[in-house]
Parts: structure tokens; sequence; C-alpha cells
């Protein structure tokens, strides 16, 4: 069946296309006299296919015997190599980005003015007043004060004598006096003052301990389908603050700082009696 079809084709378009040439139009070759001279135009056809193989490439249809799930797995192996080919252009711009910051970093580094890094620090909430002398004696004992300060975008509770962590501040390096200026609330135990929002006349004095790393935090990310697993960590900049003085209040006496165990005492002996 497939010898006859493909018999049939040839001839129906080399009748086609010798009817078109003069010296071959008293030549007519019927399917009749094909059909029954199959086995002989067999060969014949072999030998035509080889003649006309110019002609076979003007065949009209479309020349694809391949199935459609070739295909579709064509376009998949095209896609992946695309997803790939972006997943590495991704990186790399990734390392060239960061190579690039890195590089702008270390090579060009902002010089600031005297009055642009008290503008900038002051944006913040502190004031650096300069390197602290031993001679100064500013650490004190516990006083029964506290107050509610803000530096950057984070609020701390602070008394005399406590010890904070913030982010990384400018322009001060270890052993520096601070003074924080934006004080929310200051409070005792005979009195509150409640800012609205701040309260000038109040002043909190720290040192600076130490800059130091927060605790490393593993990035982990992840893309469905492509392979793609990275990790990445990350460690923040710290500044350790220590508070030696809190001014803007009215201090009642000094009081010893109240141990927990004497309060557990007191608990026992109410429950006793």
């Amino acid at each position: 069946m497939a010898n006859r079809r493909c018999v049939q084709v040839l001839t129906r378009h080399a009748s086609a296309i010798f009817s078109g040439k003069p010296y071959i139009h008293s030549l007519k070759i019927t399917s009749s006299f094909l059909y029954q001279n199959y086995h002989t135009r067999a060969s014949t056809s072999t030998y035509l296919c080889t003649k006309t193989d110019p002609l076979c490439k003007c065949w009209p249809h479309s020349q694809y015997l391949s199935s459609d799930s070739r295909n579709g797995n064509d376009d998949d192996d095209t896609e992946e190599d695309e997803d790939e080919d972006e997943d590495e252009d991704e990186e790399a711009y990734d390392s060239s980005e960061d190579d690039g910051i890195s590089g702008l970093s270390r090579g060009m580094q902002k010089e600031y003015t005297k009055e642009e890094k008290e503008a900038e620090a002051a944006d913040i909430g502190y004031k650096v007043v300069g390197p602290l002398d031993r001679s100064d004696g500013v650490f004190k004992g516990y006083e029964p004060v506290f107050a509610v300060v803000q530096i950057g975008s984070h609020q701390f509770k602070v008394s005399n004598g406590d010890s904070i962590f913030t982010e990384r501040l400018k322009f001060c390096d270890v052993n520096d006096k601070l003074i924080l200026n934006r004080v929310l609330m200051l409070g005792s135990s005979s009195q509150t003052i409640v800012g609205r929002p701040t309260i000038p006349s109040a002043v909190v004095q720290a040192v600076v301990e130490e800059h130091a790393l927060d605790a490393k935090i593993i990035i982990f990310k992840k893309k469905r389908r492509k392979n793609y697993r990275r990790t990445k960590g990350h460690r923040q900049e710290l500044t350790k603050l220590r508070i030696i003085d809190i001014q803007g209040i009215d201090k009642p006496e000094n009081i010893g700082k109240p141990s927990k165990t004497a309060d557990k005492k007191q608990e026992k002996f109410a429950v006793a009696a």
C-alpha cells in the first residue's frame, strides 16, 4: 500500500511537470497502465526520485514527519537551556554587582565636613562630644531614674549603668563620649515627664564601648524546577553604648539597686504571716 501510494503521487506530479515541456507532450502515462506494471514502476520510481531530486524539494506540503511529542521535548529542552542561561546571567550580574559595590566602598569613601557630620548625627539622634579621658570620672553608681531614648528607628528604655546595642553609629570611635538628645520620656519614683514628642531639656550621656558584629544570619535562596540553591551569610554591624548619666529630671536620694534575693525573702515572710 505504501509503495502504491508513493507511485501514484510520483506519477501525478511527474505528469504535471512533464506536460509543461514541449518534447514530452506525445508521452501519455495512464494510471491503469502504471497500476498493471506496478513492480516495474517501483524500480523506475527510485530512478525518477534521483533524477527529479530538485523537483521533490518543491513539494508543497509540509515535510516534517516527526511527532508533536518530539517537538514538545525540543521546546522543553530549549526552555530549560534558556532558564539555565538566565540563571547564569543573574549569578554573573549579582557577582559583578557585589564586586562593583565592594570596589566602590573601598576605593571611593565620601569625605564629610564637620557640619555634614553633625547634621547626619543629629538626624540619627546623637552628638559626638569627643574622646573620654580617664580623669573625667563619669561612671556613677545606680540612680532610680530611667529614660526612653530614640536612636535611628529604635527606642530603648535605659537607666544609669545600662548597656545597649544599636546599629553602627558613624563618626565615632571606641571611648568616645556621646549625647543622646532625642529623649521621649523621663521617669523617677516621684514624677514622670512625657515629651511631645521629645523633651528639649533632657540629655542622656553615653560612652562607646565597642563596634561589633551581630550573630550570623543564614539566608537560603531556592528556585523551583531550576536546581538553584544558594546560602548566604550576613552579620549586622552594631555599636555598644554604656549609659553614664541622665539629666533633665529631679533625682531622688541615691538608693542602692534593689536585689532579687531581698525581694524573695520579703515575699516568703508575707506568705508565712
